[in-house]
């Protein structure tokens, strides 16, 4: 009987071994995003259904101005949310190509999904000074707020899922 549960015992840790060797090492990490931090965010649809989203480090991405970043394709999505006292003022970077070039003449709306579980639609609009789209979401509730944004490229969808909390 002994050997028996030796015998388990051994190959139940071959076994794990097997399967730790066989892993790869590129874990993804979910983590909170605070302004302060950049992350990568890999729970984003793609705008082609053979472009998908790639996870890369901050220095992959470029110059990061602190939010989640997605890369989709050929597009690079970064969302910021800066929550204010009565509203949360949402930035959002088109990027185009490997120079990250910003593209001026999208239509941008955002799907947020309040922590009540009701919808609302943010229309964003391009502050050419500044080279990014801009929105104003007014609900103030306490909890994650999940956003899905829809750029429409001349013709062409990109859409990106990021979440803050409030």
């Amino acid at each position: 009987m002994n050997t028996l549960k030796y015998s388990l015992v051994i190959l139940g840790s071959a076994g794990l071994l097997f399967l730790g060797s066989c892993s790869n090492g590129n874990q993804a990490a979910n983590t909170e995003t605070s302004p302060a931090t950049s992350t990568s965010n890999t729970q984003s649809s793609a705008s082609t259904p053979s472009a998908s989203p790639v996870a890369k480090t901050e220095g992959q991405h470029g110059e990061s101005h602190g939010g989640e970043i997605v890369e989709t394709g050929k597009y690079h999505l970064e969302f910021v949310p800066e929550k204010e006292a009565n509203k949360t003022h949402l930035d959002f970077y088109l990027l185009k190509g490997d120079n990250h070039e910003a593209i001026p003449n999208a239509k941008v709306t955002a799907q947020v999904q309040l922590p009540d579980g009701k919808q609302k639609t943010v229309p964003f609009t391009y502050d050419a000074k500044d080279k990014h789209y801009t929105g104003l979401l007014s609900e103030t509730a306490t909890g994650q707020y999940q956003v899905k944004i829809t750029a429409d490229v001349k013709g062409e969808k990109v859409n990106g899922r990021f979440s803050f909390n409030r």
